[in-house]
């Protein structure tokens, strides 16, 4: 691949602009930028949780999952271009099923807690819901692959399966809201 890092700064966004992948300029806070501003800062509270000790199953689809994410970016930094296909979607979904297969049947809210590998999960979770706002937003003016949008809504879902699958496999039970205790 060369050295296409070999200058991390530039001075080019010195002015509140920054480089698109197409080679064009916008302002930093672009729609775009934020889009996949949003999917970076997804990749890197993953990469958190990547840190903890965690089953097998969720480290290997979290690294995997780190890959597709840089892919996503790479593609909304190209206005028009389009390489993320239902391929990402459809993994994602058997990782849904199979994780969710052996949890018990959720019948009460949850808060975001538990094991600390559980909570980087619930805070990607977050992080991936605004990344998906932010691609709605940017999908009313340009446009954008719809695999990616639906990625990241599957993605969100998988990321709260996670969570769950952590504490359970380590013996924590989920943090259960319980509505009016801030009336006790």
């Amino acid at each position: 691949m060369g050295h296409r890092l070999s200058k991390i700064y530039t001075r080019t966004g010195d002015k509140g602009t920054t480089g698109l992948g197409d080679g064009n300029r916008v302002d930093k806070d672009h729609p775009r930028v934020e889009a996949f501003g949003d999917v970076d800062e997804l990749n890197s509270v993953i990469g958190m949780a990547l840190t903890e000790e965690l089953p097998a199953v969720v480290r290997e689809a979290l690294v995997h999952i780190q890959h597709d994410l840089f892919d996503l970016g790479g593609e909304l930094s190209v206005p028009g271009r389009t390489t993320f296909s239902e391929k990402p979607v459809a993994r994602i979904e058997a990782l849904i099923e199979r994780m969710n297969a052996e949890l018990p049947y959720l019948q009460e809210f949850i808060l975001p807690g538990g094991q600390r590998a559980a909570a980087f999960c619930h805070l990607a979770r977050a992080v991936c819901r605004r990344a998906e706002r932010r691609a709605v937003s940017l999908a009313r003016t340009e446009r954008i692959n719809a695999h990616a949008i639906q990625y990241l809504n599957r993605l969100s879902d998988l990321l709260f399966v996670m969570a769950r699958y952590i504490n359970q496999q380590a013996g924590v039970p989920d943090v259960l809201w319980e509505p009016g205790r801030s009336e006790r």
